[in-house]
Order: C-alpha cells, then sequence, then structure tokens
C-alpha cells in the first residue's frame, strides 16, 4: 500500500471511529508512525485529505469498470452507465465516510457544485472530455454550436445529481438510484445525440441555400 493510501484510510478510520478529525496534523501523523514533516509531502490539512478521498473513489470506479473485458467495446453511452454503476459501488462499500463527508458539503451539491470535490471533478472532466469526443467520432454525440463544449460539465453536474440522490436513497439495495442513473444517461444522450431538432435545422439551412 503505498503511502498517500495508507494516510487516506487511516484518516477514514479515525473520523468514522471518533465522528471528527484528528486534534491536529502532529497528532495524526504520530497515529501514522511518521514525521509530521514527511505528511506534509503528501497532504497540508485534512481538507486536502478529503478531498483525495473524493477522487480516489472515482479512480478506483474507472479503473475496475475499464479492466472489464467487455468494456471498450461499449458505446459510449454503454461507457457511462458502466461508470456509473461501478462508483456507485465504491461508494457502497464506503458509505459510512461518503455520509460523513457529504453532511459537510453545500447541500445539494448539484446546485452548489462544492470546492471540496474539485480534484474529483477535474478527474471526471478529464473523463467525461474523452467520452465525448469518441461520442463525436461515433456519432453518438453531435457536435452542435455553442453547447457541445458545456456537455462535459453537463455529465459532471448529472454526477452529483446521483450523488444527492444516492445519499438520500432507501430503497432495498439502493434500485431507484439504479433507475435515476439510467434515466439520466438516456435522457442525456438522447439529447446530445441526433435529433429531429437537428433534421428540421439541416432542413432550414439546405432550403435557405438553394432558395
Amino acid at each position: 500500500m503505498e503511502k498517500a493510501e495508507k494516510i487516506r484510510k487511516s484518516y477514514i478510520d479515525y473520523v468514522l471511529e471518533n465522528g471528527q478529525p484528528p486534534a491536529s496534523f502532529y497528532a495524526f501523523a504520530k497515529k501514522l508512525k511518521m514525521a509530521e514533516a514527511e505528511l506534509y509531502e503528501f497532504y497540508t490539512s485534512f481538507e486536502s485529505i478529503e478531498m483525495d478521498v473524493w477522487k480516489s473513489f472515482f479512480d478506483q470506479a474507472l479503473k475496475t469498470a475499464e479492466t472489464d473485458p467487455t468494456y471498450q467495446g461499449y458505446s459510449v453511452r454503454e461507457k457511462l452507465l458502466a461508470f456509473y454503476y461501478t462508483w456507485v459501488e465504491v461508494l457502497k462499500a464506503n458509505r459510512s465516510f461518503v455520509s460523513y463527508s457529504y453532511r459537510k458539503l453545500p447541500q445539494p451539491v448539484a446546485a452548489k457544485n462544492p470546492q471540496e470535490l474539485r480534484l474529483f471533478k477535474e478527474a471526471f472532466l478529464t473523463f467525461a472530455h474523452d467520452l465525448m469526443y469518441e461520442g463525436r467520432e461515433s456519432k453518438e454525440v453531435i457536435a452542435r454550436p455553442y453547447i457541445a463544449n458545456k456537455y462535459p460539465e453537463a455529465v459532471w453536474l448529472n454526477t452529483l445529481y446521483i450523488l444527492d440522490f444516492w445519499v438520500k436513497d432507501t430503497s432495498r439495495n439502493f434500485e431507484l438510484t439504479d433507475t435515476a442513473i439510467e434515466k439520466t444517461v438516456n435522457t442525456g444522450f438522447d439529447l446530445m445525440g441526433r435529433s429531429i431538432v437537428d433534421t428540421v435545422v439541416d432542413l432550414a439551412k439546405f432550403m435557405y441555400q438553394n432558395r
């Protein structure tokens, strides 16, 4: 286990056992049997540890999804669905910490887009940009003027919506969250894909250019 991962795991264990962060970085470093200066080489605050924990959940989910032998053959829509389902499984495995950390965030996070999730957001947007590029290549996503460059941000906001939904979901095995994922992803790709509006616009352009 690398040191950063060990630090994150020890922090999670501590806050779940005590309901709050350690009294100081010094006390936490001592618990880790690490010099305080060495701890600062990895993180500068407890907030920075939590930010990295959220990103690590994303990294774990994406790595797990991508190592599935069938993943590379998926459509872009299916890849996003696979990521979300895997991400929720990671959250479920860490629900106590997620609930603890989520309570401290401005809510609903989908409306507030909190800075505390910045590292997660940066990593996710890279993933979303890659998906949108692949989607344009496969014609699953239409490159509409002015709004196409907003698609990754829209997918990020959907991710925050799913987080809000999942934290409050009391259905058996979070079945309603699975439904929310399916419906939001399908609706999103239906909107980003070619629609009757695009067909009408193309016809209008043709008629104007050949009047």
